[in-house]
């Protein structure tokens, strides 16, 4: 009898899986998926308890929000269009390095601007009329544009909304995870899903990716060095207070007070340390750019707000898809199958994210709702924790980069004059070698090792 409402729940997340296909929204598929399975259950409590404790937890809210919040301030004053200027800039006049220099452009500018479609929108306006000038097809323009914004370059920043999953179950800092665990794993998805696709841009030449001869646009303006900087900011600061230098300290104190719940201000410091370096980089760009410093605080809380509406909520809504198929034995199922077959664990670390996300459009919700059910069994089997987070972490974004219903793919579309399914069919091969690849490369290191 155990493993009959897990069996029930087999239809219900089909139902989900087709009206997220559909079109639907993914929250809404995601939380009512969520509350049926809890129903079957016989026990909604879990769900609820989830959605409230996810809802006002601090340490989603306030590293997402100021992060995203800093993004608009960033828009707002022109600092990011100067930084992608700055990176742009090398390959304007150099077409055979374009697409492999959009990518990577892409892949820096998502760094500081951890949203991939603020990330899209402000290379787009850049990169579409360059690359079209060079001669490049709108395909290989949409598909340069999603692979350099959405391929993981935000994972680099500890305030990487795929990194607090991992964090709540290991506790391990966020700045390890992002510049000990992820760079490894990140990196040789983006080198290798590039260089295909710089290949099949190439071979596709006839189609209508040559070079057309063209005068490129002229560079619209001079770069403001000092305003191409201050993206870079935030990040520095955390470079530098975090492991492994930890040359600037920061007192506990000023981001939380020692209470009887929380007697050691640093244990919940870090979400509020990563706030703290986007507020200092507000007040950067604000004195940087003192003609738009009236309306920084504006757009600041106009971001945080976007990522509440557009990023909290599917934390929320994954968390509690979670918790109800904890609620019904799917870890333990999973757990069980791991400890019989433990070298599948780390490639199913990175598929089933991966699927999922192309499934939903969304790395948030793969890796938040799909890396708790890795963790038991990456303990139980004696790996690393940390290790099988990056690999999920770095799957869902690949799977996001794939998927034709993600709001990044779609921009990108929109952008260039393609469909988003074309995309996704030139970055098929890329990116799923490029993830296969990754994973090889990773538990040969491990075998070595």
């Amino acid at each position: 009898m155990e493993s009959l409402p897990l069996v029930a729940v087999v239809p219900i997340v089909a139902v989900a899986i087709l009206g997220i296909v559909r079109g639907l929204d993914v929250r809404l598929v995601l939380f009512a998926a969520a509350g049926v399975i809890g129903a079957i259950s016989g026990d909604l409590r879990p769900v609820l308890r989830t959605f409230l404790e996810t809802f006002s937890n601090e340490k989603f809210v306030v590293p997402i929000c100021t992060a995203m919040g800093f993004a608009y301030v960033l828009k707002h004053t022109g600092c990011d269009a100067q930084l992608v200027n700055l990176l742009v800039g090398p390959v304007r006049r150099v077409r055979f390095l374009m697409v492999p220099g959009v990518v990577l452009a892409g892949f820096i500018v998502n760094i500081p601007v951890v949203s991939q479609s603020s990330t899209a929108v402000c290379l787009g306006t850049v990169v579409v009329p360059l690359m079209r000038s060079a001669g490049f097809s709108p395909l290989t323009i949409g598909a340069s544009l999603l692979l350099g914004a959405s391929v993981g370059g935000e994972l680099l920043n500890p305030s990487a909304v795929e990194l607090l999953a991992v964090k709540a179950k290991t506790g391990t800092d966020l700045r390890v995870l992002s510049w000990v665990y992820i760079p490894p794993l990140v990196f040789p998805v983006l080198v290798i899903s590039t260089l295909l696709l710089w290949w099949l841009s190439r071979r596709a030449g006839s189609g209508g990716d040559a070079t057309t001869g063209e005068e490129l646009p002229p560079q619209r303006s001079r770069i403001n060095v000092f305003q191409a900087l201050v993206p870079l900011v935030p990040l520095l600061l955390l470079f530098l207070s975090g492991p492994p230098l930890e040359w600037l300290k920061v007192p506990a104190d000023w981001v939380a007070v020692a209470t009887s719940n929380t007697p050691q201000p640093g244990r919940v410091a870090n979400s509020r340390l990563i706030g703290l370096a986007m507020l200092i980089g507000v007040a950067v760009a604000a004195l940087v750019v003192p003609r738009k410093a009236s309306g920084c605080m504006r757009a600041f809380f106009e971001g945080a707000g976007y990522a509440f509406t557009h990023v909290i909520s599917l934390i929320v809504v994954a968390q509690c898809f979670g918790a109800a198929l904890t609620q019904v034995g799917l870890a333990e199922v999973l757990g069980r199958f791991i400890e019989n077959n433990p070298d599948a664990l780390e490639p199913l670390a990175a598929v089933v994210p991966f699927l999922f996300a192309v499934l939903c459009g969304s790395g948030i919700a793969s890796s938040q709702s799909l890396y708790p059910f890795f963790y038991e069994p990456a303990v139980a089997v004696g790996e690393n924790p940390d290790d099988v987070g990056a690999l999920v972490s770095v799957g869902s974004a690949a799977g996001r980069t794939l998927s034709p219903v993600s709001a990044v793919a779609l921009l990108c579309g929109t952008l260039a004059g393609v469909k988003a399914t074309d995309l996704s069919k030139r970055l098929a091969v890329p990116l799923i070698l490029g993830l296969t690849v990754t994973v090889v490369i990773h538990l040969v290191r491990q075998w070595l090792g």
